[in-house]
C-alpha cells in the first residue's frame, strides 16, 4: 500500500517526535506529559511535532495501552490520558472530574499470517469461534463456507490478544458482544477479558510482533500498525452482509451512523445497522482524557483543539478519518468544561 512508507516513518519516529529534544529553557507550563492508547500513537508523533512548532509547547507521550492511561490520568501522574475505549461508570467516578473527548477515528483491524493466502473473509461468528477454541484449523468447514475458492491449508490457528489493557481489545470484544450470544455469555467485553485461548502480546507493536513472525497466526491490531508492518488484512461481514476492509470511506461510513452525541461522548461505532451498507464494523472513536480543573488547561485545551482540527490532516495517511461534524460540535463543546485549577 502507498501508506505504508508513511505510516512506518510515523512509528519509527514516535520516541523522537513525541519526546524529542526541546530547549531545556522550556517553561514547565509550556510541557504536557500525556498517556494510553497504542492505536493513536502514530498519529500522536505527527501531531506532537507539528503542535510544538506552532505553539511552542513540548508534548510527551507515552504508548503504554488504554488501561495504563487511564489508571495515570487518574492518579494525576499526567496531564492527559488517551483510550481508545470510554470510561466505564466507574472509572470516570475515580478520576475526579475527568471529561472524555473524541479527538480521532479509527479501526482495529483483523490481522492475519497464513503463508499462501493474500485474502480472506471472516464473520462475527467464526471469529468468536477462533477465539474461544473452537476453531482451530483454518482449513475448518466453516471458515471454508464464507472464502469460496480460497486454497485454505491444514494449519493451526493461532489466536493473539492483548496481554495489556487495550482499547482495541474493548473495540473487539465489544463488537463481539454484540453479535455473537456467544461471546456475550461467555466473554464479555472491556479493554481487559479472559481470552480462552491463544497467545498474548503487549501493546499494538507485541501483537504485530507474534502475528509476523507466527504462520497461522490471526489477531485484532490497530489498522496502521497493519498498514506499516504489511500485514494481510481480513475483509469483516458487517450487518448488510457486505465483507469491508477498514478503510477510510468504511471507517467513515461506520461514524456516520451518528446522529447525537450523548453528554458523556460515549460512542459505540462496532456492529452499526445493516442501513450502513458500506461501514467496517470493527470501526472506534479514541479519546483525550483530561481532568476538568487542571494546571495546565491552557496547553491542553490547545493541543485538544488543535487534534481535532488541524491535526486531522495528518489522519488519512495514517487511516485515521476525519471526525464527524456533529462528534466535533459535541467535542469542542466538552472541551469548554476544562478549565485552570
Amino acid at each position: 500500500m502507498k501508506r505504508s512508507r508513511f505510516v512506518a516513518l510515523a512509528l519509527g519516529t514516535l520516541t523522537v517526535g513525541v519526546a524529542g529534544s526541546a530547549s531545556n529553557a522550556m517553561a514547565q507550563d509550556a510541557q504536557l506529559v500525556g498517556a494510553g492508547s497504542t492505536l493513536v500513537a502514530p498519529l500522536m508523533a505527527k501531531w506532537s511535532l507539528d503542535f510544538q512548532g506552532k505553539n511552542n509547547i513540548k508534548v510527551t507521550y507515552g504508548a503504554v495501552g488504554s488501561g495504563a492511561g487511564i489508571a495515570q490520568i487518574t492518579a494525576r501522574t499526567v496531564d492527559f490520558g488517551a483510550s481508545d475505549a470510554p470510561l466505564s461508570a466507574a472509572q470516570a467516578a475515580a478520576c475526579h472530574g475527568c471529561v472524555q473527548i473524541p479527538w480521532a477515528l479509527t479501526a482495529t483491524g483483523i490481522a492475519f499470517h497464513i503463508d499462501g493466502v493474500k485474502k480472506l473473509q471472516l464473520n462475527s461468528s467464526v471469529l468468536s469461534q477462533i477465539f474461544q477454541g473452537q476453531i482451530s484449523m483454518w482449513n475448518d468447514r466453516r471458515i471454508k463456507a464464507i472464502n469460496k475458492g480460497v486454497s485454505l491449508p491444514a494449519l493451526k490457528i493461532t489466536p493473539v490478544f492483548r496481554s495489556d489493557g487495550s482499547g482495541d481489545t474493548y473495540a473487539f470484544t465489544d463488537f463481539l458482544s454484540r453479535t455473537s450470544p456467544s461471546w456475550k455469555g461467555k466473554v464479555g467485553f472491556g479493554t481487559q477479558v479472559s481470552f480462552p485461548t491463544g497467545v498474548g502480546g503487549k501493546g499494538n507493536d507485541g501483537v504485530t510482533a507474534v502475528v509476523s513472525s507466527t504462520n497461522g497466526a490471526i489477531s485484532y491490531i490497530s489498522a496502521a500498525y497493519i498498514i506499516a508492518h504489511g500485514l494481510k488484512a481480513a475483509a469483516l461481514q458487517n450487518a448488510a452482509g457486505k465483507f469491508e476492509y477498514p478503510n477510510l470511506k468504511n471507517i467513515q461510513a461506520a461514524a456516520d451512523v451518528v446522529k447525537r452525541v450523548p453528554a458523556s461522548n460515549e460512542m459505540h461505532i462496532v456492529a452499526p445497522p445493516k442501513s450502513a451498507k458500506t461501514a467496517y464494523p470493527l470501526s472506534t472513536f479514541t479519546y483525550a482524557i483530561v481532568p476538568k480543573a487542571t494546571p495546565k488547561a491552557s496547553g491542553l485545551s490547545k493541543l485538544v483543539l488543535y487534534a481535532m482540527t488541524d491535526g486531522q490532516k495528518y489522519g488519512p495517511a495514517l487511516d485515521f478519518a476525519r471526525i464527524p461534524p456533529v462528534v466535533l460540535k459535541a467535542a469542542k463543546n466538552t472541551l469548554k468544561q476544562v478549565k485552570q485549577g
